[in-house]
């Protein structure tokens, strides 16, 4: 598959990324015809995170709305299962009417979803009229390890022993400081979500939940299945970002944008960069 990887220039007021390889007149040509874009948040969250993103591309003209995933927000009292998440897109997706093309923005838990999502209704036939998939901080495949043991690590954080726990502390803390580079927030990233704490608090089995629920998925297999665009847009101080170049190289139309001085939580971390990367991401997903 031909899939160019490029890392899209920045705002002038912005630090600058590498040069861009996508077509300079992505920002300055016609504007996207008007989509609904739907933005799923990562774990441990829930929509508010999008705010900043929805009032822009209100701006733009576009309609937008912001999901809570199951176990989240409106449906903390939910448990979170993948075909429940499939429900609450497909909603979503309807409610802009039949025809209208959709894009699909997700970060972390809710970028996983979305791909798993976009696949799940290219592989069945039944998938709506989508534009393209903007994920970002979900560029680590989550099918098998590690994702397995860190699911079995937040098993015993919910369910062990205040013995065990303690045990675990050290570790935790370790772990979250490698991941992290000890400056993201652990908002939208799922492992820093599951070593937040020495001691469990209510929602962690969404996150016993959740893994469970990707550790038998492929991301890389997801963006292989589908023939829209798919944007990956990663904060350069992710230390999720261990296998990007494998998910751009399964898109049939894939980019890759890096922001500088960003974390995991790449939309909170640099909003007016990631505001103006999707912008861009629009206006190719509208020449498609």
């Amino acid at each position: 598959m031909n899939s160019p990887s490029a890392d899209v220039a920045l705002p002038p007021a912005l630090p600058a990324a590498l040069p861009a390889a996508l077509p300079a007149d992505l920002a300055t040509g016609p504007a996207p015809q008007r989509a609904g874009i739907v933005f799923v948040h990562g774990m441990r969250t829930s929509s508010a995170i999008w705010e900043r993103q929805v009032e822009h591309v209100h701006d733009a003209g576009h309609d937008a709305v912001a999901v809570d995933l199951p176990a989240h927000g409106a449906l903390h009292r939910e448990r979170f299962s993948m075909p429940r998440a499939f429900d609450v897109l497909d909603e979503a997706a309807g409610s802009f009417g039949a025809g209208r093309p959709v894009v699909v923005v997700g970060l972390s838990l809710g970028g996983y979803t979305s791909l798993a999502w976009a696949a799940h209704h290219a592989a069945a036939g039944t998938a709506p009229h989508l534009s393209g998939v903007v994920a970002a901080g979900c560029s680590s495949d989550p099918k098998g390890k590690p994702v397995a043991l860190f699911r079995d690590v937040a098993h015993l954080a919910v369910t062990g022993t205040t013995a065990v726990r303690r045990g675990l502390r050290d570790a935790t803390l370790a772990w979250r400081s490698a991941l992290t580079g000890g400056r993201s927030r652990a908002g939208g990233l799922e492992v820093a979500a599951l070593l937040g704490d020495a001691v469990p608090r209510p929602g962690w089995d969404i996150v016993t939940d959740a893994l469970t629920h990707l550790a038998g998925r492929s991301s890389v297999a997801s963006t292989r299945a589908l023939r829209v665009p798919v944007w990956f847009v990663n904060g350069a101080r992710d230390r999720m970002r261990l296998e990007e170049s494998r998910h751009v190289a399964a898109a049939e139309r894939g980019a890759l944008v890096v922001v500088p001085d960003a974390g995991h939580d790449v939309n909170s971390d640099a909003p007016d960069a990631f505001n103006h990367v999707l912008t861009r991401a629009l206006h190719d997903f509208a020449r498609a």
